[in-house]
């Protein structure tokens, strides 16, 4: 079973490459961070045409997030409970007995501002929430654009963002958190190359340069981590025209979780 997430940075712009990027890499289970669109709009007849299913939660202009599956698509709750947020950023489903909880953390703008803070109100309640889903799904994987790089490996240059919003302690620790709570980190399962990143910004030549970030992540419970094939980050998306300034990141389960 292929689990991939990816932040498309608007489905405006990106439905033609998703679309593609599923017909040929067909992963069963693919989550979309910042849609940026509102659910009517969500391309639900396209992904039904090349045998995909779909739950989506939206909103116009910012944020927004979907599953996207081969399989039946049950269970699914929207938003965290006891959360008050209008902003649109997780989705929940079961899938072939695995929860799937696709996650767009907020990014903080900057260390000590209004969204930083809610940043870390918000990561409290996620990991309260993953915490309860746990106990009532333990095949728990947690997919999405996390805006946090959880080690210096992660980050092109450790010491120039030093105590910025992505690296900062409070964030890191709030993966960490996730962590104890019996997650593993898919990507780190496997032995993987220097300098590999999910994340390049659109300016001074990043992408080129690899001046990039991991900040997309798979976080998969204990029972899953059997069965952990491989992962990888698939940096072709991110070399078309207009792409986004994200890529997706790949889990391979060497079969159905029962």
């Amino acid at each position: 079973m292929k689990l991939a997430t990816w932040n498309v940075n608007s489905l405006n712009v990106r439905a033609p490459q998703v679309i593609d990027w599923l017909k040929t890499e067909q992963p069963d289970v693919l989550c979309l961070q910042e849609t940026k669109i509102q659910d009517h709009k969500f391309p639900y007849d396209e992904l039904s045409q090349i045998g995909y299913h779909a739950v989506h939660l939206g909103q116009k202009t910012y944020n927004g997030v979907a599953i996207i599956s081969r399989y039946a698509i049950e269970d699914v709750q929207f938003d965290m409970p006891d959360f008050e947020d209008e902003q649109k950023r997780v989705v929940a489903a079961t899938i072939q007995g695995i929860r799937i909880i696709c996650v767009y953390i907020p990014n903080g703008q900057r260390v000590g501002s209004d969204k930083y803070d809610y940043k870390l109100s918000w990561l409290n309640a996620l990991i309260t929430y993953i915490e309860t889903q746990l106990t009532s799904y333990p095949q728990l994987a947690l997919l999405g654009d996390y805006n946090i790089a959880p080690e210096d490996r992660d980050v092109h240059d450790p010491a120039a963002w030093k105590d910025s919003v992505l690296v900062s302690t409070p964030e890191r620790d709030a993966f960490d958190q996730l962590i104890q709570l019996g997650l593993y980190d898919s990507f780190r399962l496997f032995e993987q190359p220097e300098k590999l990143y999910s994340w390049w910004d659109y300016r001074m030549m990043a992408f080129r340069r690899n001046m990039g970030m991991r900040i997309d992540h798979i976080l998969i419970s204990t029972p899953l981590v059997r069965l952990a094939k491989a992962s990888w980050i698939d940096k072709a998306p991110r070399q078309l025209e207009r792409p986004s300034d994200h890529t997706p990141v790949v889990l391979e389960l060497d079969k159905l979780a029962q």
